[in-house]
């Protein structure tokens, strides 16, 4: 090949090397596209797909995070305040009001008693003003040298008093609070009673109350009342506790001044125990308003049982009245009253126990009276019973000179002689004086002075029975010595 052909060929190979070029560059950058395309792809794919080598196996470490110069929790604005931190609950809480009530101090003590805990309460500048709403179990304990129920008539300071309106302490149902060496306060209590018990246990030994409003003292719906070495001093018209559907126990308690004593529904559970308790009514009259009764017993559908011992009931129309439950009354002395005890429906069992009664001693309108081995005084009716009711009585002693009294039959043309009746069904009557050691146990524990309901005394009785002389039809005593004996009733006649 000469020289001109191969110029002419490396020219025809330049011409045709150009193009090829081109066509590669093209070439390579349609390889380029399809291969970027292909990673976006992929990285998408890694991206969405999940990893469930993650999910099964999760780090046991947190990914570290950078440090900030500010956080949202201490940058909020201008004026923003964290929260107060939440009070520690503690056992044991003291609170001194120091005589300045409204202070809310004795309210935030609850607050802070844990469950179980004891929260003591002193007065020492006068009483902390507030209202205690329990629901939590606590001990309530009034500082100081302790309460005693002797001390009463020294007035003693009050420890809680309740705001006007509204109560002193209330508790949750379910809540057991115990209360002791505390004096309660409401003098303006208006609706309110002063102890409100929602279905809880309230435990109250030494305590006293001072309550006047139109509620009762201390107000139970269900749960338990456990009262001891307590006084309650109501100004109420109504009873200084009710109970509806509540137990109550009551021990050395003395009620004084309300219209009635204790108003019980009793629930379904433990019998109701009252035992060495005082209850001295104001001796209203019963011709208007609420009725003035020492202990009224009501039922529900469930048959309730109180038992009452050795209590003085005392200053009320109505002892004892028992609406559709069962009442035992053992050893206790009635006084002052005007019935003695009452049974509208139910059971009553009055049993060992002395009653002084201006007109009945037991008044039965329906249902069944057990009425054995008591003393009745001063009655001018034994028993009262209606045609539904059944009293069932034995070995009763009736002091009365309305009763036990004596009657004049004829002898001889005017002459009369007296004798003595027997009594009645289930009782007899006692012609011998009141005892004076039982008087002192009655009235005479109020300071009233002695009177003998017994003790009928026939004028010219003593001269009679040696045998001298006779009485008129009237039971005027007629003097004459001159017949002996029987001689009287055979001659010289009353001359007129």
């Amino acid at each position: 090949m000469t020289h001109p052909t191969l110029r002419r060929l490396l020219k025809s190979m330049k011409a045709l090397a150009a193009p090829a070029a081109v066509l590669g560059a093209v070439g390579a950058l349609a390889l380029a596209d399809d291969g970027a395309q292909a990673q976006v792809a992929a990285k998408i794919e890694s991206q969405t797909r999940p990893n469930f080598g993650l999910l099964l196996q999760p780090p046991v470490q947190a990914r570290p995070r950078g440090h900030r110069r500010w956080s949202y929790g201490t940058h909020r604005g201008h004026g923003y305040a964290p929260p107060p931190p939440r009070p520690t609950l503690e056992e044991v809480v003291l609170v001194d009001c120091g005589g300045n009530p409204g202070t809310g101090a004795v309210e935030a003590a609850v607050h802070r008693v844990r469950p179980g805990g004891t929260l003591i309460i002193r007065a020492r500048g006068g009483p902390c003003v507030g209202w205690l709403n329990v629901d939590k179990p606590m001990t309530i304990l009034g500082d100081g040298q302790g309460f005693d129920p002797r001390d009463w008539n020294r007035n003693p300071p009050p420890t809680l008093q309740a705001p006007d309106g509204l109560p002193c302490l209330t508790i949750a149902p379910g809540v057991r609070v115990e209360i002791r060496d505390v004096v309660f306060a409401s003098p303006n209590a208006g609706d309110a009673a002063c102890v409100v018990n929602y279905g809880g246990q309230a435990i109250l030994n030494r305590v006293g109350f001072r309550h006047a409003g139109d509620e009762a003292a201390i107000y139970s719906d269900g749960g338990l009342v456990d009262l001891r070495n307590a006084v309650i001093e109501a100004d109420t018209v109504t009873a200084a506790i009710v109970g509806d559907g509540a137990t109550l126990t009551a021990y050395e308690t003395t009620i004084l001044r309300a219209l009635s004593g204790v108003d019980l529904t009793p629930g379904p559970g433990e019998p109701s125990l009252i035992q060495n308790v005082t209850m001295r009514g104001t001796e209203a009259p019963n011709n208007f308003g609420p009725r003035a009764i020492g202990l009224i017993v009501r039922a529900q559908r469930d048959y309730g049982r109180v038992e009452v011992t050795n209590t003085l009931i005392s200053d009320y129309a109505e002892g004892v009245a028992v609406e559709g439950a069962s009442v035992l009354v053992r050893d206790t002395r009635i006084t002052r009253v005007d019935k003695g005890a009452v049974l509208y429906n139910g059971e009553l069992t009055l049993d060992r126990s002395r009653v002084r009664a201006d007109t009945v001693g037991v008044a039965a309108a329906a249902g069944r009276a057990v009425v054995t081995n008591n003393v009745f005084a001063r009655v001018r009716q034994v028993y009262y019973e209606e045609a539904r009711a059944v009293v069932d009585a034995e070995e009763n002693v009736v002091y009365s000179r309305a009763l036990c009294r004596a009657q004049f039959r004829p002898r001889y043309r005017d002459r009369y002689e007296p004798y003595f009746g027997a009594g009645g069904p289930g009782w007899r009557c006692a012609y011998d004086s009141y005892p004076q050691d039982w008087w002192r146990q009655e009235d005479g524990y109020f300071g009233y002075g002695y009177e003998d309901d017994g003790g009928y005394y026939l004028d010219g009785y003593d001269r009679y029975q040696q045998g001298y002389g006779w009485y008129d039809r009237d039971g005027r005593y007629i003097r004459d010595d001159r017949y002996h004996g029987d001689r009287r009733w055979s001659g010289g006649g009353w001359r007129r």
